[in-house]
């Protein structure tokens, strides 16, 4: 659905300053910082902790923050303060806040690093506004809501020099690392088809629904103006909040950004994968505003040096690829995984980059194992933590510099479902070279006081 009206920002806390920054990323200006940090973030000295602030911190932010434990937790943000209850408790110290924007600014000061795990629709404006403060960021996966914010989110994160991370916590697994050395040790041969896969949405969230027309009572914890940000408005339902977000066109990414950047994380890593040169899609019916019950995708990707073109399928609500015949006597494919197919032969892989199996399985036995070609990760978020210290862009392996491509790849999928027709990308110019009504949807509007 395409959504042009812009509505008032009723209730939100709209001070000078933001107006400047927002005015000068809408002329093109992507330098705008604190003045104490024009140097850049600094680096730690060995035993200094991070001074890191939550955003979204009610669900899977919670999470993230446990393994931020060791860190000093000085700041909380979220819209839900009965969600956010438990995490709140946690960190008693902590100082609270609804607003981001708000608590970026009064914390600037006192702040190292943002970790964001927000709905899909807020991480883009909340992550620019931390980077172009000068801090590091960590954001939940997928990345961003559109093309457009990856590709943004990606150029700040460069200019800005400051550590990132995406959350698709499989890529700093083994699994994910011994996958690239088998597929690089040419243990299946040359690649040219790829199969991923995911039972999602089906019992996580519903898609394939209309908008409800009752207006319930907004919960009395719950900010709802807040909690819309960047979105256009709309009456509050519990049929959005909690997590049921994800299958509406205005907050979320479907299947596809909730578990691809997980599943298909292995595919874009091992075998270099850019952006698509075409995507087609298969679904369900596509109502008005979500995302069909089901569907599978089909990107197209050129040869990359001496790799050959690829083919990959995405499917999800419950559809499979076919049933590999080495697969062994009784075995079925699991909910989530993906299957690379070689021209010498296949390997599975569980999802969220899970460690790889040789097919068939008896090959696992008779082939050695490859060698170390990767260095190990300390971990997917504590690599974001020592690199933040370190003041490293690169130690961190998953940044915005791996996961902006990865995640703008990703989205064109969207695209072709969204539009029900075969999408020509050319990625140089972020259009469709042959449907130019998708430029609202790579490209979406924002309400005022909420643009990147």
């Amino acid at each position: 659905m395409v959504h042009r009206r812009k509505a008032n920002d009723k209730g939100s806390r709209v001070i000078s300053r933001r107006q400047f920054m927002g005015a000068a990323a809408a002329a093109g200006v992507f330098s705008i910082v604190s003045c104490h940090v024009l140097g850049g973030p600094r680096r730690k000295s060995p035993g200094e902790k991070l001074n890191i602030a939550g955003i979204g911190v009610g669900g899977q932010g919670s999470g993230d923050l446990k393994e931020m434990d060791g860190e000093n937790i000085v700041a909380l943000c979220d819209v839900d303060w009965e969600r956010a209850g438990g995490t709140f408790n946690r960190y008693p110290d902590a100082k609270r806040y609804r607003d981001f924007r708000e608590m970026l600014e009064k914390e600037d000061k006192n702040l190292d690093a943002v970790m964001i795990a927000t709905p899909d629709h807020v991480h883009a404006p909340a992550a620019i506004m931390a980077m172009k403060m000068g801090k590091h960021v960590y954001v939940e996966k997928p990345m961003a809501h559109t093309i457009y914010e990856a590709r943004l989110m990606t150029k700040v994160a460069r200019e800005m020099k400051v550590v990132t991370q995406m959350g698709n916590n499989g890529h700093g697994g083994e699994g994910l690392r011994l996958t690239y050395e088998y597929i690089h040790d040419g243990a299946i041969g040359s690649v040219r088809e790829v199969h991923v896969w995911s039972d999602r949405p089906a019992g996580w969230w519903p898609q394939g629904i209309d908008r409800p027309t009752d207006t319930p009572p907004v919960p009395e914890k719950l900010d709802w103006n807040l909690w819309l940000g960047p979105a256009p408005e709309r009456p509050y339902h519990p049929a959005y909040v909690p997590f049921k977000w994800r299958g509406w066109f205005d907050f979320g990414t479907g299947a596809l950004g909730d578990m691809a950047v997980h599943n298909a994380d292995p595919a874009f890593f091992c075998l270099n994968l850019g952006a698509p040169s075409a995507v087609e899609a298969e679904t369900s019916l596509v109502k008005k505003e979500t995302y069909p019950e089901w569907q599978i995708i089909t990107y197209y990707f050129a040869a990359r040096g001496n790799m050959p073109p690829v083919t990959l399928k995405w499917y999800d609500g419950g559809k499979l690829p076919p049933r590999p015949e080495e697969l062994g006597e009784g075995k079925q494919l699991d909910k989530n995984g993906i299957l690379f197919v070689g021209d010498k032969g296949k390997m599975l892989c569980p999802g969220w980059s899970g460690p790889p199996t040789l097919l068939p399985e008896s090959k696992m036995k008779e082939y050695p194992k490859p060698p170390q070609k990767l260095p190990r990760s300390i971990g997917h978020r504590q690599e974001w933590i020592q690199a933040c210290k370190d003041n490293n862009p690169k130690g961190a392996l998953a940044g915005f510099a791996y996961s902006g491509p990865f995640t703008e790849a990703l989205l064109v999928g969207n695209l072709a479902v969204r539009l029900g027709k075969r999408i020509e990308w050319d990625s140089q110019t972020m259009k469709a070279t042959n449907a130019p009504e998708a430029d609202i949807l790579i490209n979406k509007h924002y309400r005022q006081g909420w643009a990147v």
